[in-house]
């Protein structure tokens, strides 16, 4: 027959049979256990999609538990997630360049290198784009990047340029000689002036995309030093200055205290806390953090270096807004 076209290829999927000893428990626990190469958010959303067959019929239901010695089939389609391209004008300043490293400003909204998820617009993109190949001892998606900022936090980043200096760099964050010095508008007035929060830091059972304070011998140590430069009536400029460098340190840890960054979307300000900020107020579309200030030594010459990234626009304005308005406002 004219046109004809052989059939389709079988979608490849995953087959599992139930443990007994998983009798009972949640589908996607139960996938999490099984699929331990794949996040226990990507095993929901494909539940969600439909890419999950319970005793050859489709399940929809992350929660549904599941009966020992039941089959369970995984569409593998359905656990490659969605590659975004991030459109974005977005572009970073230089405050240094040499032949070994560069200082950059990157602005909130910014990746500081390509994920599972997105791609386009990154610190590492546009830094291999400026300056050409650049050294991947932290992995080959993250060209340049010795160190990272979250996306919605602004301000200072160092990039290696060379091997050598990439390597030494990294030496001097690991062995925490690195200064480093973070701008932060808070909820409420913090009791002390100054003061260390020494809690460990873990990723949260309960919340994707979230790290929380844990009990000690759990996660990880983490430290915070954090001064308070400015008092308003229901929020506070702090400077921060992490000891460690754990994912979400300073919001993770200043929300641990009852002091949550203004704007953050995750780490978000507790109910029943007493004043507000009006409609008018600039709050930012993200945490008010900004990486203010790094040191360090240059990792070829030895010279001490430091730099200073002023204020970006949206935090700015908060700043200035806090310090106009009425005292009871």
């Amino acid at each position: 027959m004219n046109g004809s076209s052989e059939p389709a290829a079988p979608r490849p999927v995953r087959r599992f049979r139930v443990p007994a000893e998983l009798a009972g428990t949640r589908l996607d626990r139960v996938l999490a256990a099984l699929c331990d190469d794949i996040s226990r958010t990507r095993l929901k959303a494909a539940i969600q999609a439909g890419g999950v067959r319970l005793d050859g019929a489709p399940v929809d239901r992350p929660g549904l538990p599941v009966e020992g010695l039941a089959e369970l089939e995984v569409d593998e389609a359905s656990l490659r997630p969605r590659m975004r391209v991030r459109a974005s004008d977005l572009d970073f300043e230089v405050l240094h360049a040499d032949e070994h490293l560069a200082v950059i400003v990157k602005p909130a909204g910014m990746l500081s290198h390509p994920t599972a998820t997105a791609r386009g617009g990154t610190v590492s993109e546009l830094a291999v784009g400026r300056w050409g190949e650049l050294p991947t001892l932290q992995g080959v998606d993250r060209p340049g990047v010795v160190h990272r900022l979250d996306a919605g936090t602004s301000g200072v980043m160092v990039v290696g340029r060379s091997e050598r200096a990439f390597a030494d760099l990294m030496r001097q964050f690991r062995e925490r000689t690195v200064q480093k010095t973070y701008l932060a508008l808070v909820w409420d007035e913090p009791r002390f002036d100054t003061g260390w929060i020494e809690a460990p830091i873990a990723r949260s059972a309960h919340v994707p995309n979230r790290m929380d304070v844990v009990a000690p011998g759990q996660g990880r140590a983490a430290t915070t030093w954090y001064e308070v430069r400015e008092r308003f009536e229901v929020a506070a400029l702090v400077a921060c200055s992490p000891r460690s460098g754990r994912t979400h340190q300073i919001r993770v840890h200043m929300h641990s205290i009852g002091h949550p960054l203004l704007g953050d979307p995750v780490y978000k300000r507790r109910g029943g806390t007493a004043g507000r900020l009006p409609v008018e107020a600039p709050v930012p579309r993200r945490q008010a953090l900004h990486a203010h200030a790094l040191a360090f030594r240059h990792p070829i010459s030895g010279e001490p270096l430091r730099f200073e990234a002023p204020l970006p626009p949206d935090f700015a304005a908060l700043l200035e807004w806090l310090r106009a308005a009425p005292a009871d406002r």
